[in-house]
């Protein structure tokens, strides 16, 4: 006998809209407790996080202060080959030099007369203190009468490049932040698995075999676009940032808290947005869209695609291009896969659209 329509064959699995709002709530629920649990995890390794997040900061910091102590370097060479004092011939090479030992310059003054104290009172006699300029009476010790002593340290030393908290409390969120990073790295699976179970449990059967194909592709997906965004944007996204503290002659002053949220939110917009394939594969499986309209509509979609490039990351340029060119190519990459992967077919011959 020929059925009507397909969904007749399908009549028992269908849901009522409350039995939906059911499995909506226990999928909920069970995410949640499976971040609970992650968030367990995550508070043994927090501070394990919380350095290791720190790595693309302090790198960031010690460039660009090595490349201002090349500058005031540079400028202090000439200012000696001005006065004729002797320098190296290649001024260029002596500053490469001086960056790629990671050295940082700086002037310290002193008052001739306290350094002579101070060594005379360790071996007496050493300095002759009645051959020091004399002290003017009634007058401050001026810079003019004072000794510079150009001195060197390393840019690990450099206290610029540590990052600071600046409230008492911020240490234990910034440990419960890097905790929670953790909790959802653990849990993703997880997490993920609920949410496609409560999708499938709104399909027909031949349509859940979907989320099985989905759920290792969306967990990978999600971990390669985290991983993108920790591993490779940032270093592009700080250089950016702190090239505007260099133009306008600001010192950053970086914060753990501020960090660690920027930290948070930029790999999870990552990790979300990197989904698109696999949303454009199954809702081309459910006969929402098709090829035709993914093909025809790219124009719109690639404009779509740079606003929400724009809205998921910071508001610099950098990352947006950064997250929006992958993205761009996951469009294209998704429209291949739902060609790749033929549409099934009824038990009565008929493509499912």
């Amino acid at each position: 006998m020929h059925r009507q329509a397909n969904e007749d064959l399908f009549e028992h699995t269908k849901m009522t809209f409350g039995e939906h709002l059911e499995e909506l709530r226990l999928a909920l629920v069970k995410a949640v407790l499976a971040l609970v649990f992650g968030v367990l995890i995550g508070l043994a390794f927090g501070n394990y996080v919380v350095n290791f997040v720190q790595e693309p900061l302090r790198e960031a910091l010690k460039n660009y202060y090595s490349e201002v102590a090349g500058r005031e370097f540079h400028k202090y060479l000439v200012r000696q080959r001005d006065a004729g004092l002797p320098v190296p011939h290649d001024l260029d090479a002596a500053v490469k030099a001086f960056v790629e030992r990671g050295l940082v310059m700086e002037d310290r003054y002193y008052d001739p007369r306290d350094v002579a104290r101070e060594l005379n009172k360790v071996a007496p006699g050493a300095i002759d203190e009645s051959r020091l300029p004399a002290h003017r009476e009634g007058q401050a010790t001026g810079v003019d009468d004072m000794v510079v002593l150009r001195m060197y340290h390393k840019i690990d030393d450099d206290p610029r490049v540590r990052v600071v908290g600046l409230k008492m409390e911020e240490p234990f969120v910034v440990w419960m932040k890097a905790s929670l990073i953790v909790g959802a790295i653990v849990a993703s699976p997880f997490i993920f698995y609920f949410i496609w179970q409560f999708v499938a449990a709104g399909l027909y059967p031949h349509e859940q075999r979907y989320v099985r194909v989905f759920l290792p592709f969306s967990i990978g997906l999600f971990l390669a676009g985290a991983a993108l965004a920790f591993f490779v944007v940032f270093r592009f996204v700080l250089a950016f940032l702190l090239s505007f503290y260099d133009w306008l002659g600001i010192d950053p002053d970086a914060r753990i808290s501020d960090w660690l949220t920027f930290v948070l939110i930029m790999p999870l917009g990552f990790g979300i947005s990197f989904q698109l394939p696999l949303v454009m594969l199954f809702l081309e499986r459910i006969g929402i869209f098709t090829v035709r309209t993914y093909a025809s509509n790219w124009r719109i979609s690639v404009l779509v695609i740079c606003f929400i490039a724009m809205v998921l990351t910071p508001s610099d340029p950098y990352s947006m291009m950064l997250m929006a060119c992958p993205l761009v190519a996951l469009f294209f990459f998704g429209i291949l896969l739902c060609n790749w992967m033929p549409r099934r077919t009824t038990p009565f011959g008929e493509v499912i659209e």
